[in-house]
């Protein structure tokens, strides 16, 4: 039987980072001494308290369909959540509880976007955000944040890329890849240029509870009430407390547009797993102690790490402001090492280093890899030094 697949699957690029944590898997599982500093998740368990009242929950028998939105008493803790970290009024209405972080922008960009309709993403850019975008017949159009200006792009990159097609700009604060937070005033700006074409803003806070030295994470949504008025706010428990796998997230916003994502939500997964939003109930409403202690660590392997990862010849890098990852500049690396790309290159580090990191062509950056740092300060150093060892000695062959 000839199958023949959607034109819109065909379209897909399949995600890199997924890739490479499966090839460093398999290599493992045949005895391969490898350091994986792919995956995007924390390295700690869930707190105990989180998993507790999880399994109260079974044991009490809420086992059985939620409301499609989520709980009542999680969208309740969410609005309590967003008032105490950020001071803004939500009514539950204007929540929706969804299957992890990415199934509420893909459901976002589902019920916001017609064929044709444009969404400006900032570059580098998080593998799923363009991909997620075509899936809904969309066109991402894509503004470099140039390595000049921390990753970020300004008010007037902004406005020379709207259209008549624009419909939504992507606003990733901490950022995933590049660790990078938005100011208060460049946000203020970026929101000027928003309000002032009626462009919507999806502000990406997974990362939020992530941020390091004198950074401040802040939500575009907390800078005035149009500006509220004009962002959906898409969070979720996947980084802050160590939940990837139990895949709980939300969207807050205009009302209208969390009823639609409802409306399509009730027809594809019915509800987030039940279990899981009884677990995510404790974590919104409990301490954010076990979040901190976990913030603190991550912090203390970046600023224990990030001076011998710049000691790479042909390495450079920002210092990462927020969130788990390193995206150095290794152009230079790829040309000393005599690799074609920086894709080669990410392929020799893991077959011959065994190091597997992420090459930057995923995240529309290609002169660069992310490095998480998401595992023990023991392995992320013994890595280092492989990456080091590695590209010295590719230096002399060469030379």
């Amino acid at each position: 039987m000839e199958i023949k697949l959607a034109q819109r699957v065909k379209a897909l690029t399949p995600s890199s980072t997924l890739a490479i944590t499966a090839k460093a898997k398999e290599l493992r599982a045949q005895g391969h001494d490898i350091i994986g500093l792919g995956a995007g998740e924390p390295d700690f368990n869930t707190p105990q308290y989180i998993i507790d009242a999880a399994v109260k929950s079974m044991n009490e028998g809420h086992t059985k369909y939620t409301p499609s939105a989520g709980l009542p008493a999680l969208r309740k803790a969410i609005v309590e959540k967003i008032k105490r970290d950020q001071g803004i009024d939500y009514d539950p209405s204007e929540i929706i509880v969804t299957v992890g972080g990415k199934h509420a922008l893909y459901t976002l960009f589902q019920v916001i976007l017609d064929e044709g309709d444009e969404v400006i993403i900032p570059t580098p850019y998080w593998v799923s955000y363009p991909e997620q975008v075509k899936l809904a017949g969309g066109v991402p159009v894509f503004v470099e944040g140039s390595e000049e200006n921390e990753f970020k792009i300004t008010p007037s990159q902004l406005e020379q890329a709207i259209s008549n097609r624009t419909k939504a700009v992507v606003i990733n604060s901490p950022s995933n890849p590049t660790g990078m937070v938005y100011t208060e005033d460049e946000l203020l700006e970026l929101g000027k240029v928003c309000v002032k074409h009626n462009i919507l803003i999806i502000s990406d806070e997974i990362y939020e509870k992530l941020v390091y030295g004198k950074n401040k994470h802040i939500s575009i949504a907390q800078l005035s009430t149009e500006l509220k008025e004009q962002t959906i706010m898409i969070n979720g428990l996947a980084k802050s407390h160590s939940m990837t796998g139990w895949r709980i997230g939300f969207a807050a916003g205009n009302k209208e547009i969390i009823t639609a994502m409802t409306n399509l939500a009730s027809h594809s997964t019915s509800n987030p797993t039940t279990t899981a939003q009884y677990g995510a109930i404790a974590a919104y409403s409990g301490s954010d102690e076990s979040v901190e202690e976990m913030r603190k660590a991550f912090e203390e392997r970046l600023n224990a790490i990030y001076d011998k990862l710049i000691e790479i010849p042909g390495f450079t890098c920002i210092k990462p402001q927020g969130a788990f990852y390193l995206f150095p500049n290794v152009k230079k690396a790829v040309e000393l090492t005599g690799y074609e790309n920086t894709d080669e290159f990410a392929k020799a580090l893991l077959e011959e280093a065994k190091v597997a990191v992420i090459p930057g062509s995923g995240f529309g950056a290609p002169d660069n890899i992310r490095l998480s740092y998401a595992t023990s300060l023991e392995l992320l150093e013994q890595a280092v030094e492989r990456m080091k060892r590695f590209v010295e000695s590719k230096m002399k062959i060469t030379q």
